[in-house]
């Protein structure tokens, strides 16, 4: 634009000396060479306003370009959001399972506490009764002496029976008193007896109970982790099988680039198929990719054994069934960014 302002005031001023060169004769020579020179500017006018449509044409497409990255950046950021939304919410899911364990063991914890409590308490119980007896025992043993005592006092009072009248009257008198004490000694420990069995038959119904509901709560827990890593194991299948279909469809992009259209085109009339089937038969047949499909079901059939037998095994787990776990979120992690890789070289 520069040089065209140039131009133009040069062509300006080559008018203006032609007109005056105009008004004299003698200077009709040099007035050619300056017509000359106009025309020569005039040339270059022209080329130089030529070569900015050309740029301005350049100018628009590269900014037809810049659009078209910009539009795909913002796809692509949009994709990664979407990513990073999903992981986060993953950490949240384990965040929250860590709760749930910790929270089991608390819960777990609680319960043995109790249980050993109570076992004491009927320990303690056993005790006190085996107490009761041995005190009641001495007692019998006592009375029954005083028994015999007073009995062979009673054979020898009766010799004296006539002396001894009112003596063996208040003998057997205090004999019958004892008897009544013994009597009423055996039905208070009967009583009492009975009153420990009843509080040792509550004690153990209610920790039957206790331990029904942790056992319940255990089956629940481990139902939720079979869950878990089945829909886990299933979404990295349907990732396998995403990334396996756009390798396919890269493979046959490969495959139209590699071979000629005229090519593709004479080796599918002698086959009788269209394109698409021929680079879909050029890509079959590997082996390799078949056994490693089948060394990745192994692979997830034992990881899922693996945690079955965790969920078997005696405690303490927690720990191993994490780090399982996490080795599997770890896998689909590497797996979607295989087939972000893949998606975005593929379009």
């Amino acid at each position: 634009q520069q040089e065209k302002e140039d131009l133009q005031g040069k062509l300006k001023l080559r008018e203006h000396l032609s007109q005056t060169a105009g008004k004299s004769e003698a200077t009709r020579g040099p007035s050619k060479n300056i017509d000359l020179q106009m025309k020569q500017l005039q040339c270059k006018l022209k080329n130089s306003n030529t070569e900015i449509t050309k740029q301005s044409t350049t100018i628009k497409s590269l900014k037809k370009q810049v659009q078209e990255k910009e539009e795909r950046i913002r796809e692509l950021q949009a994709k990664i959001s979407h990513l990073e939304r999903d992981l986060t919410m993953k950490r949240h899911l384990i965040e929250d399972l860590r709760s749930h364990l910790k929270a089991n063991q608390e819960n777990e914890k609680t319960s043995n506490e109790t249980l050993e409590s109570l076992e004491r308490k009927v320990k303690a119980l056993a005790e006190d009764k085996k107490t009761s007896i041995d005190s009641l025992k001495q007692r019998f043993n006592v009375a029954v002496k005083e028994k015999s005592h007073y009995e062979l006092m009673y054979h020898k009072a009766k010799d004296e029976l006539e002396k001894k009248d009112l003596k063996l009257t208040k003998l057997e008198s205090k004999m019958i008193e004892t008897e009544c004490a013994v009597a009423d000694l055996e039905t208070a420990a009967s009583q009492q007896l009975h009153g420990l069995a009843k509080q040792s038959a509550q004690a153990l119904e209610t920790l039957q109970k206790e331990l029904l509901l942790a056992s319940d709560k255990i089956e629940e827990f481990k139902t939720f982790v079979k869950t878990l890593t089945r829909e886990l194991q299933q979404s990295i299948q349907e990732l396998r099988t995403k990334i396996k279909l756009a390798k396919k469809m890269g493979g046959m992009k490969a495959c139209k680039k590699g071979l000629s259209q005229e090519s593709l085109q004479l080796a599918a009339s002698i086959l009788n198929v269209s394109t698409t089937d021929l680079c879909e038969i050029l890509q079959e047949g590997d082996d390799e990719e078949a056994a490693k499909t089948k060394m990745e079901f192994e692979k997830d059939k034992e990881w899922l054994q693996h945690i079955q037998k965790l969920l078997e095994a005696q405690f303490p787990f927690a720990s191993y069934l994490i780090d399982a776990i996490l080795e599997k979120l770890n896998e689909k992690k590497k797996l979607v960014e295989e087939y972000s890789s893949l998606i975005k070289h593929t379009v």
